[in-house]
């Protein structure tokens, strides 16, 4: 079996998890070439003299992705390599990433949360996994902590993504109720899957909707029914419709900005400023880029009291009556 197929089983989870886990490890940090060479889900397709240009590439992803999640990926320049991309270290600083001090559970707690512990490190971490941590630790990697304690934020898996997987395999056409935001009813929608998408930490289906004679994008999160697949085939679309799909799904975040206020050294302020593109203003204020509002809405309103909204007024809007309706609903 061929190192590509075996990394095509590996889900982006357990590779997002891997890296997560290899860069709490360090303090020093680990060079690009020694994460593509041993993490999980990279270096089954890593190749010591050849080209790993696309490899490179899924690891620039990949960090966006979680940084997107609030993990604070750091990178540090080498001494006396100022510039070389190559020689450049990453890690995840512990103390930001860990629990704030003032922070404490009762015993009862503490209890369940050893017990949470013990099922994590029981059944979280597989063999492939483990082999990759043993050969970090070959490198000089060393950790005092147990480092499988640190379970990152990171989204599973949609239960519509697996028949749609299926769907992409056999070009076929499916159904699924798709529940818009405002919306209080689904709208069944017949597509011709073109490809699943990962984009800032969540997945799409860009499909071939035969209602609308068009494209569209469809977040998985928002599909409210079981996908139905039809006997119908449709012919594959081409490379090229994937990659425009990526790139148009890129322009929306590129033109889409938010002004808001956070309140300093909260954890609204330190998971926002790690976001990509993140511009910070000398009052404090950020700048910041999203894809679709109400995702974002739902994010920015969990932060609560820690941020407040500038601009744009509809986003203002949205996050105001997400609190509101928290604030009414627990009296």
């Amino acid at each position: 079996m061929s190192p590509a197929s075996t990394a095509s089983r590996v889900p982006v989870e357990e590779r997002l998890f891997s890296l997560v886990l290899a860069l709490l490890a360090t303090d020093a940090g680990l060079t690009k070439a020694e994460i593509l060479s041993t993490v999980q889900g990279y270096r089954q397709r890593y190749s010591r003299s050849g080209d790993n240009s696309n490899l490179e590439r899924q690891f620039e992803r990949d960090k966006d992705d979680i940084r997107e999640l609030g993990v604070p990926l750091e990178t540090i320049e080498s001494p006396g390599e100022s510039g070389n991309n190559q020689n450049l270290r990453y890690r995840i600083p512990r103390g930001d990433y860990e629990l704030p001090a003032d922070i404490a559970f009762s015993p009862e707690e503490t209890t369940l949360l050893n017990l949470a512990a013990m099922v994590w490190r029981e059944g979280s971490l597989s063999a492939e996994s483990r082999r990759a941590l043993l050969k970090l630790r070959s490198l000089g990697v060393t950790s005092d902590d147990p480092i499988v304690g640190y379970a990152p934020r990171l989204r599973v898996r949609d239960a519509a993504f697996e028949p749609l997987s299926a769907a992409l395999e056999k070009h076929v056409i499916v159904r699924f109720g798709y529940l818009k935001p405002g919306e209080h009813d689904a709208r069944t929608r017949t597509v011709a899957p073109i490809a699943l998408i990962q984009h800032r930490g969540r997945w799409m289906l860009h499909a071939a909707d035969q209602d609308a004679k068009g494209t569209r994008n469809f977040l998985l999160r928002r599909i409210v029914t079981p996908v139905t697949t039809t006997n119908t085939r449709y012919e594959p679309f081409p490379p090229e419709a994937m990659t425009a799909a990526i790139a148009e799904l890129e322009q929306i975040w590129r033109d889409r900005t938010a002004l808001v206020e956070v309140v300093p050294g909260s954890d609204a302020a330190t998971r926002l400023d790690k976001r990509r593109g993140t511009e910070t203003a000398p009052d404090g204020a950020l700048t910041l880029h999203f894809s679709d509002l109400d995702l974002f809405a739902d994010e920015l309103a969990g932060y609560g009291p820690e941020v407040l909204v500038v601009s744009p007024p509809e986003l203002r809007d949205a996050v105001r009556s997400r609190l509101t309706r928290v604030a009414v609903d627990h009296g």
